[in-house]
């Protein structure tokens, strides 16, 4: 017995470091691409602070301070510093420290994308299903085919179209944009996540305001990840549903809505938790182009802009944080994947 308990231990604490050791290279991997990545675009950060007219003395001593005269293995070591400890420098685009601004901007993203997720998981899921129960059927065709769009059409004619539809002749939605300027100096946010923060504080004009900016880039972004989770839905109801167990349960006289929603999908449910983590991790990192065309001032547009301008602490920042961010979800959803899965614990 004491040994078994020994070898269970042991098995554990193995699994644990080579958790560890996955997550320590991946991130070490993602800050190794950014730092190289910033070391080989044709763009001097010493004159992007300074300017092109700066005397040559000037610029020597900045690049003596920002450490860019140090060799490339050191520079690397005190980049990997600051990024742990989340120093990221400063923007020059708005003299803030750039984590400073990350933490202003992220909610925006976090809230559309979390959004977005919830869309596309609510009308994916249940058409997936359908595709599948309906294999061939115009049903089937017509999921396939609203999945097919999503995957083919670029986001942002999308998002233009739909501005010009849902905005300029319908009026359902308000302009692009956040919150409205009425609003916007008299809301005090907490959070940072808008909807939350209006019903925490019952601010219901508010809401509604918030609610007629976030609904249009939020639904778009379901829409995409709705084309994903629908398909992926779809291929693991068709492989659950030729298992022999559901001829089992269909021989027992079980009713086909408790074999499809009680059995299949509770089964095909394990893989669809890691799917549906992937596209809210998709989301967050490649919301870029919808903040942009809906002037969202979330993570993605603030990486744009200061791209734009030269700024690469930010977009360097900007980067690592959305590769962490990326990373934790995947983490995450490989730690579900285990709880709901039993025969993977074994392993």
């Amino acid at each position: 017995m004491a040994g078994r308990k020994r070898a269970r231990a042991n098995g554990w604490a193995k699994s644990v470091l080579r958790f560890l050791v996955i997550i320590v290279t991946t991130y070490l991997g993602l800050l190794a691409v950014t730092f190289f990545i910033g070391r080989v675009i044709p763009i001097d950060p010493v004159l992007a602070v300074l300017g092109d007219r700066a005397p040559a003395h000037v610029v020597e001593r900045t690049r003596e301070l920002m450490g860019f005269n140090k060799p490339l293995y050191e520079q690397f070591y005190l980049y990997v510093r600051d990024a742990l400890t989340g120093n990221f420098g400063t923007s020059v685009l708005t003299t803030n420290p750039v984590m400073v601004d990350i933490r202003r901007v992220f909610p925006a993203t976090l809230e559309l994308a979390t959004l977005g997720t919830i869309i596309g998981s609510l009308i994916g899921v249940p058409l997936g299903v359908l595709a599948a129960v309906k294999r061939g059927s115009i049903a089937d065709q017509i999921v396939r085919v609203v999945g097919l769009v999503g995957y083919s059409v670029p986001i942002f004619w999308l998002a233009l179209l739909s501005l010009l539809f849902f905005y300029a002749k319908l009026r359902w939605v308000a302009y692009p944009g956040r919150i409205d300027i009425v609003y916007e100096y008299s809301f005090t946010p907490v959070t940072g996540l808008y909807l939350i923060d209006s019903l925490w504080q019952g601010q219901w004009d508010v809401f509604r305001d918030v609610f007629r900016h976030i609904i249009l880039p939020a639904g778009l972004l379901g829409y995409f990840s709705l084309a994903y989770i629908s398909r992926m839905t779809r291929s693991f109801m068709l492989n659950e549903l030729s298992q022999e167990y559901i001829v089992a349960a269909r021989a027992k006289g079980l009713s086909e809505t408790r074999i499809i929603w009680g059995h299949a999908l509770r089964n095909a449910a394990v893989p669809l938790v890691t799917v549906i983590a992937l596209s809210y991790a998709g989301l967050l990192e490649g919301s870029v182009l919808t903040e942009t065309v809906f002037a969202w001032p979330g993570l993605g547009l603030y990486i744009t802009n200061s791209l734009q301008n030269a700024d690469m602490n930010a977009v360097l920042g900007g980067t690592i944080v959305i590769g962490s961010v990326f990373i934790a979800i995947n983490i995450l959803s490989d730690l579900l994947y285990r709880t709901l899965d039993p025969r993977t614990r074994a392993r």
